[in-house]
Parts: structure tokens; C-alpha cells; sequence
């Protein structure tokens, strides 16, 4: 057991105010569900608005006119090309073609705003410092808080408080107020579904969070639904699906890699990991060398859980990989998982087994996401 204290959000008082089940998390005191539940917050989310807490997430600001091609020296993605108040989603790799990190790039008028992951924030904070300080100021955040609204109704609720917000589409980031409050929000989010993530200054936490719940459409939600939406969206958990031990490739995220970035493109490599990561990309003008596992969602009707860290065997009981996120999906109404096998099973239709305490249950190779993604792309 670590004997460092817990951190606390800004927003801690209220989760507790709440009634909510607060659990370490990242580090902090974080709330994993309210009164109502894990399930009834999962749904709500999914069809009216839920608000998430994720002021955990490390927030920083690179500034200079170098910013993003020396961001670029780190990440496998076009950050150069990336138009103003647009963001995208990327990966810090290591030499051997390992994920460090997912991060959220966005390009504003004076900076890059990036957001990393709790658990990762203070060694993601120290990479960038070593590489990139020579080139750009790397400006640690930790005044900000992050909320994420999430939900078909978010829009709704969201727009009568900052107008003009409804005019984002996926992907969008901007400058509004909130009732007089100021934010950056970007139309994004981890659940699958349309919603804004909201960056504020620590101190309009409270008031800002206590305006969104005052929308009819709006409830808190906590990290355990969180964490079964995103599942059900086919989302990586960064320490679970990806690690310093899964290639982009292996991970099912090549769609994060540009063109630009690829062998042939105008800005190829120039990463850590490049000669590992590009011969394993589909149509690469590298040598290939494709991953030999592959990340799959896998589907099941049976009704015994299969959690994490669960083996993965073929019909003749020999290994193919492991689980590494699994729940009863409160949307699709069955068991759904993410993990790795070997890429001769990595088909769709293809019929694999999880070993849960010496049982095998049968389950399915199936596409993701799970539960169709309800982005607003305009």
C-alpha cells in the first residue's frame, strides 16, 4: 500500500456532497459511482447528458512557433498540418515501437493544448520537458480543472449556458463563457457519444459543475461508467489495452498515423519507434513485417464475467493472448472485451475461448465499437 495522501479535484467536495463511492484512481480521490448506480449512470449517459470529473487528466500548453514540429519529434501523428481550434488524438512511442502514452492535441491561436492521462502525467510533463524545452515552452497547467459532458442531450444543456457551442462539430475546440465563466471546450470526449469536454480555472470549478447539474438533462457520473462506455465504444484505457508493450499497429490504431507521417509521406518518421511502427503498417513502402497479434473485440452470450488478464485459447486449448478490458456491456445487453491474439485469429466471426477460473468461455471476434459511435460530425 502507498503511503502518499490522495490528491483531491477541485470537485471533490461536491462528488462527496453527492453521495458518491470515492475510490484512489490516478493517484486521486476520485468518485466511481453515485447513489443511483454504475448501470443507471450508464444509461443516463447514453440517452440524456451525464458529468464526468476528469480534472485528474494532466493539462499543458506548448508555446512557440516551433511547437508543433517538435511535437512531432515525439508522436507518430501530423500536428504541423493541424488546422486551428481542431484537435486530434495521439501517441507518445518509445524506440522499440511501444506506446508511452494516448494524448488530445489541440492547436489554438498561441499554443498547443495537450491533455494526457492521470497516471501518465508526470512522466509524460517530464518527456516532453527533455525533448522539446529547446524548442518550445512546455507549460504545466495544474490550476485547470476538465470537465466532460457527455450524452445526446449535452448540446441541449450545454448550449443554453455557452451559446454557440452547438455550432462545433467532432473534434472542434474554442473559447466561450459559462455564464460569465471562462472556457475552453472542445466538442470530444471518451463515451462514444456527442459531448464537450470543458477546461476552466480550478476556482469556477464548483460554480460551473453545480450550473451544469442544475440542467434537467445532466447527472453526475462516476469513473465505473466511464469506464463501461468507453468499452462498449471500442476506447482504449491507456495501462490496460495499450502499453509500452503494444505496437500502434498491434493496438488497432493505425488510423492515428497519417499519411504524411507514413514511409513516402512528406514528414515520414522522425519519431522514437519509427522502423518498428511503419514496416507494420497496412500498404507501408517499408519492408513489411505485420504484427503478429492483433487488439480485437470479442462479444459473448454467456453470462460468467471475463475480466482483465483472462488467457485467450483456440479450440485445442493453445494460447492466442489475453483479455484486457471485459464487462457486460448495460447498452448491447451482453458480455463485450478487448484483447490481443495472435493475427491468425484476428478474423471477424473467428471463435476463441476465455479460461475464467478453469472454465472456458466461449466468445466471438466481432467489430468494434460494440455500441455505434454517435459523434457530431455536422
Amino acid at each position: 500500500m502507498s503511503s502518499t495522501p490522495l490528491l483531491k479535484t477541485p470537485l471533490h467536495a461536491l462528488h462527496v456532497e453527492l453521495g458518491a463511492k470515492m475510490v484512489p484512481f490516478g493517484g486521486y480521490d476520485m468518485p466511481v459511482q453515485y447513489r443511483e448506480g454504475i448501470l443507471a449512470e450508464h444509461r443516463h449517459t447514453r440517452t440524456a447528458a451525464g458529468l464526468f470529473d476528469v480534472s485528474h487528466m494532466g493539462q499543458l500548453r506548448l508555446v512557440g512557433a516551433d511547437a508543433a514540429a517538435a511535437l512531432e519529434t515525439l508522436v507518430p501523428v501530423d500536428i504541423v498540418d493541424l488546422p486551428v481550434f481542431k484537435q486530434r488524438y495521439a501517441l507518445f512511442t518509445d524506440e522499440s515501437g511501444g506506446i508511452l502514452d494516448d494524448l488530445m492535441v489541440c492547436r489554438r491561436p498561441d499554443d498547443l493544448f495537450v491533455v494526457v492521462n492521470a497516471g501518465c502525467k508526470v512522466q509524460d510533463t517530464a518527456h516532453l520537458k527533455k525533448h522539446l524545452s529547446g524548442r518550445c515552452e512546455v507549460i504545466e497547467c495544474p490550476e485547470r480543472a476538465l470537465l466532460a459532458l457527455q450524452g445526446p442531450q449535452a448540446v441541449t444543456a450545454l448550449s443554453r449556458l455557452a451559446p454557440g457551442v452547438e455550432k462545433m462539430v467532432f473534434m472542434d475546440g474554442g473559447f466561450f463563457k459559462i455564464e460569465g465563466f471562462e472556457a475552453f471546450i472542445t466538442r470530444s470526449g471518451y463515451t462514444g457519444e456527442d459531448g464537450y469536454e470543458i477546461s476552466i480555472h480550478e476556482r469556477d470549478a464548483m460554480a460551473v459543475a453545480r450550473l451544469l447539474l442544475d440542467q434537467p438533462e445532466v447527472k453526475p457520473i462516476g469513473l465505473g461508467a466511464r469506464d463501461t462506455l468507453r468499452l462498449e465504444a471500442g476506447l482504449c484505457l491507456y495501462g490496460h489495452d495499450i502499453t509500452t508493450t503494444t505496437t500502434p499497429a498491434e493496438a488497432a490504431l493505425t488510423w492515428a498515423i497519417q499519411k504524411v507521417r507514413r514511409s513516402g509521406g512528406a514528414r515520414a518518421g522522425g519519431y522514437p519507434g519509427y522502423a518498428v511502427i511503419d514496416p507494420q503498417l497496412p500498404n507501408t513502402q517499408s519492408s513489411p513485417k505485420p504484427a503478429t497479434r492483433k487488439r480485437v473485440g470479442l462479444v459473448s452470450n454467456e453470462k460468467m464475467p471475463v475480466r482483465e488478464g483472462a488467457k485467450l485459447v483456440d479450440g485445442a486449448g493453445n494460447e492466442l493472448g489475453a483479455v484486457t478490458s471485459g464487462t457486460l456491456g448495460p447498452t448491447v445487453g451482453h458480455l463485450v472485451a478487448m484483447g490481443y491474439v495472435a493475427s491468425s485469429h484476428a478474423a471477424l466471426g473467428t471463435e476463441v475461448f476465455a479460461l475464467v477460473r478453469d472454465k472456458r468461455v466461449p466468445m466471438t471476434v466481432a467489430a468494434m465499437p460494440f455500441a455505434p459511435h454517435r459523434y457530431f460530425r455536422g
